[in-house]
């Protein structure tokens, strides 16, 4: 007999939606340095074809707002997911950049939509639970990010092919998504009938933004150059490089694992603003190291500092007055994800025209702005800490 109640059970289902979505995004950061030797693509080159990912989801964030409150989260969280599995294999199959970069911009488009209303989903259960929940879901997506990381070095090790593991990859995220789309939260009240499909946030939330824009520097820099860094500029082998995301993710999923009791015990002001900084102190100390085990700690440092940076953020945003949770969530996430979307692909770039270790410095400083930024967290008069 089921004794769970629909709250418990929305719960579970929701946390299986952002392991997916880690799960999916690890598996291709996994697998960058693999295919950037198979097409010979220089940092500078590689970069650029990072961009097929931003341009798709920059395109797809004005518009997923707009399809949450028009349709709800339910439908696009399933419907984005699919679409997101079916892709997956892709990027295994191009032979050429420009080929790559195209099946990029539809992975990163599905990829946002996904996110976008999972988060809002994540916003209608933390409001029935009444209670802080955003950290430990998105701590369900550093897990998956985890779970993808490490798969990936062990299929490295193994020496599988690419399309195999992004196919094995797919068909078992295709398989729970299919399996707990009927227990999402029905959020259609929430729904805003007739609204724009996109419009740029209040000017309140420009502040939420760039907090996730200095979290998400970081994260895209661990994300899309954490491996390539360490087997081109430490030069280890591509096994140990794989670990490099694995041990960012796992100090992040801890962190966020954490984040809903840091959230209440703590000024969510302060829990930013001191990730902050160590996430600085942590690709600060793999810049200046040779060594592949300290950067590995520089890594971890990293994780753990913007852990619950962006949960903070869009569950703000998410219960931002006169705004669907799903126009809230897309307005902070378009602000914020020009950081993540845009970091790797400069990081490129500079790292083309200097090295890649000067390339991170300067992360490295962007990321140290939160120490400034985060005051907005928590704007006059709202309690981000509460659900």
């Amino acid at each position: 007999m089921n004794t769970r109640s629909p709250t418990s059970t929305a719960r579970l289902a929701v946390l299986a939606a952002f392991f997916v979505n880690g799960l999916l995004l690890a598996t291709w950061v996994s697998r960058i340095p693999a295919i950037q030797a198979k097409l010979n693509m220089s940092e500078g080159t590689l970069g650029l074809v990072l961009m097929g990912i931003s341009a798709g989801v920059i395109v797809a964030l004005s518009m997923a707002g707009g399809l949450v409150g028009r349709f709800g989260s339910r439908p696009v969280t399933v419907a984005a997911g699919v679409g997101l599995c079916l892709v997956m294999p892709l990027p295994a199959l191009m032979p050429t950049a420009p080929a790559l970069f195209a099946s990029l911009f539809i992975f990163g488009a599905f990829l946002s939509t996904m996110d976008v209303a999972m988060n809002a989903q994540a916003v209608a259960v933390e409001r029935r639970a009444g209670k802080p929940l955003m950290s430990s879901f998105h701590a369900a997506f550093s897990i998956g990010g985890l779970a993808g990381a490490l798969s990936g070095a062990a299929i490295v090790a193994l020496g599988a092919t690419i399309v195999v593991h992004f196919l094995v990859v797919a068909l078992f995220s295709l398989l729970v998504l299919l399996l707990i789309g009927r227990y999402l939260v029905h959020d259609s009240g929430e729904k805003q009938e007739g609204g724009a499909i996109f419009r740029l946030p209040p000017r309140v939330l420009w502040g939420l933004g760039a907090v996730a824009f200095c979290v998400a520097i970081g994260e895209g820099t661990m994300g899309d150059w954490s491996g390539v860094y360490l087997a081109g500029t430490i030069g280890t082998t591509a096994a140990f490089a794989a670990l490099g995301f694995a041990a960012f993710s796992l100090t992040m999923t801890l962190g966020r694992l954490a984040g809903d009791w840091l959230a209440t015990r703590f000024n969510p002001v302060q829990v930013v603003r001191y990730g902050g900084a160590l996430a600085s102190l942590g690709l600060l100390t793999a810049v200046f190291t040779g060594n592949q085990y300290v950067v590995l700690l520089g890594f971890a440092a990293v994780g753990a500092g913007v852990a619950n940076g962006i949960p903070l953020a869009f569950s703000a945003a998410g219960k931002f007055p006169g705004m669907s949770p799903g126009a809230g969530i897309a307005g902070v996430a378009t602000v914020g994800y020009a950081g993540f979307l845009a970091g790797p692909p400069l990081i490129g770039l500079i790292a083309e025209a200097t090295s890649l270790r000067v390339a991170r410095f300067l992360a490295a400083l962007l990321v140290g702005t939160l120490v400034f930024s985060a005051q907005a967290i928590q704007p006059r008069g709202q309690n981000l800490t509460t659900a």
